[in-house]
């Protein structure tokens, strides 16, 4: 049965997701570079609003079910929230890891969103009066952004892709195969997205800003997670 512990933290997790994946500043079509891409990787400010949406309706299926489970008034709802006879949603360790994931993901965007000000763009732009940040998380990794998205979806998908959740207990991935494929090409879109975007970034940065690009590239040589990438 689902506890109102889980339920608290899965809309802490939905609003935390939600503010991470809201543009700060909207993207001047005419600065942008990188177009070239792939496609499946230039869409992934879409691809956040799809994002949004669907941990909204996971959480709101969650807080159904909570509902439907704790309120005689509201048990008739029940067929139609599990096609599973016997749920058994519950707060695991896993899931409290996510939600932390999810928390510290978040908090790192947006720090980004705050250090970079007006040069923050969902889709890669330059800004006319574009400056090098290398404070704040950015004295740690070049691409601190990147590090909460990965982070922000590993969270996730330990949250709502795992045994206990409303997904795999009730809803449409209640195969551990499925659910752990649904993951695995989440984060993997996810990384491809910031290994494209970060090597484009620093490209255009070294063109921008030349010898201070390199010394600070030189001081921060790693892209997301120090020592590893």
């Amino acid at each position: 049965m689902s506890s109102a512990i889980r339920v608290s933290l899965v809309i802490v997790q939905a609003v935390c997701n939600h503010l991470a994946c809201t543009p700060p500043n909207p993207s001047p079509s005419r600065a942008r570079y990188h177009t070239e891409e792939l496609y499946i990787l230039q869409i992934a400010p879409l691809i956040f609003k799809v994002h949004q949406a669907t941990i909204w309706i996971c959480s709101a299926f969650e807080i159904l079910f909570y509902m439907a489970t704790t309120f005689p008034l509201l048990s008739p709802l029940l067929p139609f929230l599990s096609i599973n006879p016997q749920p058994h949603i519950q707060t695991t360790p896993l899931f409290i890891i996510g939600v932390l994931a999810v928390a510290l993901g978040t908090y790192i965007r947006l720090d980004c969103f705050q250090a970079l000000g007006p040069f923050f763009t969902f889709d890669l732009t330059v800004h006319p009066q574009h400056a090098l940040i290398t404070s704040r998380f950015y004295a740690f990794v070049r691409h601190p952004a990147y590090t909460g998205s990965i982070m922000l979806i590993a969270g996730l998908g330990l949250s709502h892709l795992t045994d206990g959740s409303w997904l795999t207990e009730c809803g449409p991935l209640q195969s551990s195969v499925s659910a752990a494929l649904v993951l695995a090409l989440w984060w993997i879109w996810t990384l491809c997205v910031g290994v494209s975007r970060a090597g484009a970034e620093d490209k255009q940065m070294q063109k921008l800003f030349g010898v201070e690009w390199e010394t600070y590239a030189t001081h921060v040589p790693w892209w997301f997670f120090p020592g590893v990438i």
